[in-house]
């Protein structure tokens, strides 16, 4: 006969027993990746750790073709230069302000040396002189710097490069297009650069009739990739078209401005991606106006102008560093006081600024005069390098 003692054991064994297989049922792997799919990218990079099942999950392309459909996670990347060491570091950050990571330094450079940033599913160009360009993935912190086209490359003062990231729908693969002109003598060379085979290929391709590439000039926010065709700015004197290049056919083509986008005065155009096409920006700045003109229709080249009124003056800018949303732009920053940062943010709808703060912290010594440049935003992606 059982005492009490035991029996209060016995019930107690078998409900340790019913827990016990209870938590052994494993929840089903598609579950457990509809759940990771909605985590940020830093939360999932943890948590590759967990298994090997869930490592070889989560770095499947399938996931992260998925995490880029159920994730709509912005961040900020930016770089800031530093002229008492000649460094530009490149940084990231939550869109509402607080601490900033560092990425990674480029050693020795000027302020001009670092020419563009274009950002295209989660991914980051940085473009600068002399034949030097990275791709950053901000949200994993992973980047990598482009071989040289040349591997016998001699500096040559008289180089000038351009680059563009584009997205080959047709391949799923991202590229980097180049145009950089050579001297002496001079000419000019179109290559572009495939992610997936990490190497160059050089593109014979003619522009259109009566275009030069001695005329080319690619101002700041010059070219936009929409449905796998690259998007340039080209500017002439007062004469402006946009040279439109297809990464399936490898035909250049010519979209011209709309009516109105050409002025004759100090802020002149630049090209944007928007709502999925192709846009025009030109801040006016005697009527305190910000015109945006959308290429709704691409085939029969039918252009809709927006106008939007606010407190744009030349205090935070000729043009906004970004458009973070139909939204909100963002405005040059300013200079950096006591560690922090401030980023002035235009809401187009209210009219009003809000200012952003941004903490360096104890990351790397900062100079007085340390200032950001190409301030940008992103989408979060896993999408690997």
């Amino acid at each position: 006969m059982e005492t009490l003692e035991q029996e209060h054991q016995q019930s107690r064994t078998t409900t340790d027993d019913r827990l016990a297989k209870k938590a052994k049922i494993s929840v089903p792997i598609e579950i457990i990746e509809e759940i990771l799919s909605r985590l940020p990218v830093e939360s999932i990079i943890r948590f590759r750790s967990v298994s090997k099942p869930w490592l070889s999950r989560i770095s499947h392309p399938s996931f992260t073709k998925l995490h880029s459909t159920r994730s709509t996670r912005s961040a900020l990347f930016f770089s800031a230069y530093d002229p008492s060491t000649r460094q530009h570091h490149i940084l990231s950050a939550a869109t509402h302000g607080g601490p900033v990571t560092h990425l990674f330094t480029v050693d020795d450079v000027s302020v001009c040396h670092i020419k563009a940033a274009e950002h295209l599913n989660g991914l980051v160009l940085i473009g600068s002189a002399k034949s030097r360009a990275y791709v950053v993935n901000p949200s994993t912190r992973k980047f990598l710097l482009l071989p040289h086209p040349d591997p016998s490359y001699i500096d040559d003062i008289n180089e000038f490069t351009s680059y563009c990231f584009v997205f080959d729908e047709s391949r799923n693969e991202h590229k980097v297009f180049m145009i950089r002109k050579l001297g002496e003598p001079t000419r000019y060379e179109i290559m572009i650069f495939s992610l997936s085979t990490r190497s160059w290929r050089k593109i014979y391709a003619e522009p259109p009739i009566g275009f030069s590439w001695d005329n080319m000039y690619f101002p700041y926010h010059h070219s936009v990739c929409v449905n796998s065709v690259i998007h340039l700015m080209f500017l002439d004197g007062l004469w402006s078209h946009i040279l439109a290049f297809d990464l399936r056919t490898e035909v250049f083509s010519v979209i011209n401005f709309p009516q109105g986008a050409l002025l004759d005065d100090d802020d002149g155009p630049c090209i944007i991606k928007t709502k999925g096409c192709i846009g025009i920006f030109r801040r006016i700045g005697e009527k305190n106006e910000i015109h945006v003109w959308i290429l709704q229709d691409y085939d029969k080249r039918v252009w809709v102008r927006e106008i939007y009124t606010g407190p744009l003056t030349r205090k935070y800018s000729y043009y906004p560093e970004d458009f973070v949303n139909m939204d909100e732009i963002i405005c040059f920053p300013s200079q950096l006081s006591e560690n922090v940062m401030s980023l002035p943010v235009y809401n187009r709808k209210s009219g009003c600024f809000k200012s952003l703060q941004f903490t360096l912290g104890h990351l790397f010594p900062v100079s007085r005069n340390f200032r950001f440049y190409m301030v940008r935003s992103y989408d979060e992606s896993m999408v690997p390098l």
